[in-house]
């Protein structure tokens, strides 16, 4: 087998495997996965927003899900592991299954995009794009586009930093197609400058001065002339008391 077509048979069992994770998760909150091969094996990263649903009890869904992927897709000796989400909202897979339910639901369209778009923005994404495709308003076929934030289309950040993910939700009028292209906050731009200020001298000194100046008196002196106060009026006391024994002895 030439490497095309290894690469292309590979890709096709990524998409292969995706989708039907993505048909047996849905409740979990699938958010993708990941497959990298070992000396041992295959390690399966799945992402999901409920890994206890992943898991099932005494860990029966993660063997079922092993052998599936053993038996039809021909992945040797699959180890799977579960990951969390931490912030559901930076996650194309999430975002696009949250509209299509919505969509199914019988939320307009318009609602559906603007509030996921507005949920992904708050969170502090960089830019995020919303399709929306079908037959939204009449028999004719159109598209619909929600967009915020910057976030670029092609180069080097658009394939690597950028996140997509597609959904597809059969309604009456006929599938509708939601397409969720997502830019990080932890993104890298190549062309991003950042300038640096120098601190100037002025700057260094008056940071300097105060370092001295912060060591306070002790606190306990205070205290010892208080003593020092008083132990003359205890010593002027017993001087007066002393004459009284003299007048009874006369």
């Amino acid at each position: 087998m030439s490497i095309v077509k290894r690469f292309i048979t590979e890709s096709i069992k990524r998409t292969e495997i995706d989708e039907f994770l993505q048909k047996k998760l849905e409740r979990a909150g699938y958010g993708g996965v990941n497959l990298s091969k070992t000396p041992l094996g295959t390690h399966v990263v799945i992402y999901a927003m409920r890994p206890g649903l992943v898991i099932g009890r005494g860990g029966e869904t993660i063997k079922e899900l092993a052998s599936a992927l053993e038996q039809n897709f021909k992945v040797s000796n699959p180890q799977i592991s579960v990951s969390e989400i931490e912030v559901p909202e930076f996650n194309a897979h999430v975002v696009a299954n949250r509209v299509a339910s919505a969509l199914e639901r019988g939320v307009h369209f318009r609602r559906a995009g603007f509030w996921a778009l507005n949920q992904v923005m708050e969170a502090g994404a960089l830019g995020a794009e919303i399709v929306i495709s079908g037959k939204l308003t009449t028999e004719r076929a159109r598209f619909e586009k929600f967009k915020a934030g910057h976030f670029p289309i092609v180069g080097e950040p658009a394939l690597r930093a950028m996140k997509t993910a597609e959904a597809h939700v059969q309604l009456k009028p006929g599938i509708i197609g939601v397409r969720v292209k997502i830019m990080p906050p932890d993104a890298y731009f190549p062309d991003k400058v950042t300038i640096v200020v120098p601190v100037q001298e002025e700057e260094r000194v008056t940071v300097a001065k105060p370092a001295p100046a912060a060591a306070p008196a002790p606190a306990p002196e205070p205290a010892k002339e208080a003593q020092k106060e008083t132990e003359p009026e205890v010593q002027a006391k017993e001087v007066v008391d002393e004459p009284k024994p003299e007048e009874t002895k006369e």
